[in-house]
């Protein structure tokens, strides 16, 4: 934990108010990919062969003989020196290439639910700090129905649903995503370049830069740390030393809007979120997969947005859709505009003072 994380507070200027460059020129980075660089290039997938699996075998079973669990799992106590180029690789590829990665093979039919979530944690700290999802703290987050709706309870996060998700980042550096079981149909991922997208933005709708960059009140959902405000501030898009920040999340933004409050949103921010999610859905610009049983999909929140389509479950609980979530902050990222800072710190007073029955 550092000090701003355990002195958070409700004041404008710790809200995360937006504070960066505005840069009106496109990025020529691999970041800025298109659909058909991704279906083409299969670089930034990484298939499991045997030796690697003989490799995660033995480290979880000294793992699990030394009481090692996914919330105290470090690089120490799961060492993995055959996988640690390929590791290396991914990790340049999430953090300077096309910002996402696909793992492909675990074995999740044969290890236990624990054992899968323990390998999956393992490799998770190879990349950075794991940091906790929500109030409760939890590093490692189910991803399934939980049969609650979001329209009705304003609790509920999208993913604890069956439903079609905006395209949206999640509050870290990285988002991983592992497979345990499919539905019976629908939930395919959609990826998109938000960095692509920006530059669509400069060439098509130049109006809208300006937009890009202003302020938008984001709902917690009843998250909150303790005395702080139920929302907090960030923008659609920042910039900040060489870097560019993406951060769609406009279904929390539409909740915010419940506050009396908060001020009503603008008809240019309106305007430009459309937009922005408009081309995030669109064929010109969207990449979509379909999980398999054991694929873990890691991607950089800060340069791709994400979403997923509906579902549809089997009727056996057994079988429902099942997705293991996690969140990690990498060193490369420890300059980051003040407003991410900001969502940083609530999710580690999260981790730090986790709160019971959220």
């Amino acid at each position: 934990m550092t000090a701003a994380s355990t002195t958070l507070t409700s004041e404008p200027a710790t809200l995360g108010a937006p504070v960066t460059e505005v840069r009106r020129t496109p990025l020529t980075t691999a970041a800025a990919w298109m659909p058909a660089q991704l279906a083409r290039d299969r670089r930034w997938i990484y298939p499991l062969d045997s030796a690697d699996i003989a490799e995660l075998d033995a480290t979880l079973a000294l793992a699990r003989a030394g009481g090692v669990t996914p919330d105290t799992v470090t690089r120490g106590t799961f060492p993995l020196p055959r996988l640690a180029p390929r590791l290396i690789a991914m990790r340049k590829e999430l953090e300077n290439g096309y910002g996402a990665a696909l793992v492909k093979g675990l074995p999740v039919d044969r290890w236990s639910e624990a054992d899968a979530m323990l390998v999956y944690a393992g490799l998770g700290v190879q990349f950075g700090e794991l940091t906790a999802q929500n109030a409760a703290g939890r590093l490692l987050d189910h991803v399934r129905s939980t049969g609650r709706d979001w329209d009705t309870d304003p609790t509920v996060r999208g993913y604890q649903t069956t439903a079609a998700l905006p395209f949206h980042c999640d509050k870290a550096d990285i988002v991983g995503l592992m497979c345990l079981r499919h539905a019976k149909s629908g939930g395919a991922s959609c990826i998109t370049s938000s960095v692509s997208i920006y530059n669509a933005v400069l060439a098509r709708r130049p109006d809208l830069v300006e937009a890009l960059y202003a302020p938008l009140y984001v709902d917690l959902r009843g998250e909150e740390p303790e005395g702080m405000k139920p929302y907090y501030l960030q923008p659609l898009y920042g910039y900040h030393n060489g870097r560019l920040y993406g951060r769609l999340a406009s279904k929390y933004v539409e909740s915010a809007q419940r506050f009396p409050e908060v001020p009503r949103l603008a008809e240019k921010a309106i305007e430009a979120t459309a937009y922005v999610e408009s081309l995030a859905q669109s064929n010109e610009f969207r990449f979509d997969m379909v999980f398999e049983r054991g694929d873990v999909q890691l991607l950089n929140n800060h340069v791709v947005v994400h979403s997923r389509r509906a579902y549809e479950d089997y009727p056996e609980p057994e079988r429902w859709r099942h997705l293991v979530r996690m969140l990690v902050f990498t060193d490369t990222y420890r300059d980051v505009p003040a407003y991410v800072q900001h969502v940083n710190d609530v999710v580690r007073w999260w981790r730090a003072h986790p709160k019971a029955g959220a």
